[in-house]
């Protein structure tokens, strides 16, 4: 394994596991499937190239991904899901970055969607990722060095993401569980994959997105977390429907 750097690591549920091909990296690495069945139907394994995985009845994205940690044999892990398509210069440019720099301990990269724009308001310059600007990162965007995660015991928050009722968040928490803890995180302006758009943006302003929303940031801001609720809330108080839900929203309280 010392001559390969890069596990890509993917999490997929059962009657989705065929939707998964070989990514085209030309970069030597692994390939780990984390696999979710919970209704135990029957499913056959991709038989066009080689890989290693792991089977469970449980659902969640979070335990999927931990699985994937747990199993990553190499320097470092990219997170991947059966939607995604990677492009190999911009994974070259982020393992080369971490090669280079050993005191970073995880890249968060960009990514674009199926016309080849941007899917968010990416910086235009190489950034130190904080508590305040990383909320927005997605899992398919992070490289990990699995040495520093798993010293630090960091891991997914199984309370949060796709798959639970606070679904969404467990990204921006992994990342500053690992800031927390002394860890170093960079965002690259270097592409790293295609992703279709998602539709989960459709729930901003629900009772069910205030309400995760708001246990994100109460697992992250502790005891400031009402003000930055707050602040949250009026950034994007059009997109929340006006003002009617602010005070419930700031106090964490549905």
């Amino acid at each position: 394994m010392k001559d390969i750097l890069l596990t890509i690591g993917y999490s997929t549920l059962a009657d989705r596991l065929n939707n998964i091909s070989a990514p085209q990296v030309n970069l030597t690495h692994n390939i780990f499937i984390s696999i979710q069945n919970p209704m135990n139907i029957a499913y056959s394994l991709p038989a066009k190239f080689e890989f290693r995985s792991a089977t469970s009845n449980e659902k969640g994205v979070a335990k999927s991904r931990n699985v994937v940690l747990d199993n990553a044999q190499t320097k470092y892990l990219l997170f991947a899901d059966d939607e995604i398509t990677f492009l190999s210069d911009g994974i070259k440019s982020a393992i080369a970055y971490l090669e280079s720099n050993p005191n970073c301990d995880l890249v968060l990269a960009q990514a674009v969607d199926t016309k080849g724009l941007l899917r968010k308001a990416y910086p235009k310059a190489e950034t130190k990722l904080t508590r305040f600007n990383s909320a927005k990162a997605a899992t398919y965007e992070m490289i990990v060095r699995v040495e520093t995660v798993r010293e630090k015991n960091i891991s997914f928050d199984e309370n949060f993401g796709a798959g639970v009722d606070n679904y969404l968040g467990d990204e921006y928490i992994f990342i500053t569980d690992l800031l927390k803890k002394g860890g170093k995180a960079t965002f690259l302006p270097v592409t790293i994959a295609i992703h279709p758009e998602e539709s989960s943006g459709s729930r901003w302003g629900t009772e069910s997105d205030l309400r995760a929303r708001a246990q994100v940031f109460q697992r992250i801001f502790g005891v400031t977390a009402p003000l930055i609720r707050a602040a949250f809330y009026l950034k994007n108080y059009r997109k929340f429907g006006g003002l009617k839900n602010l005070l419930k929203f700031s106090a964490g309280k549905f």
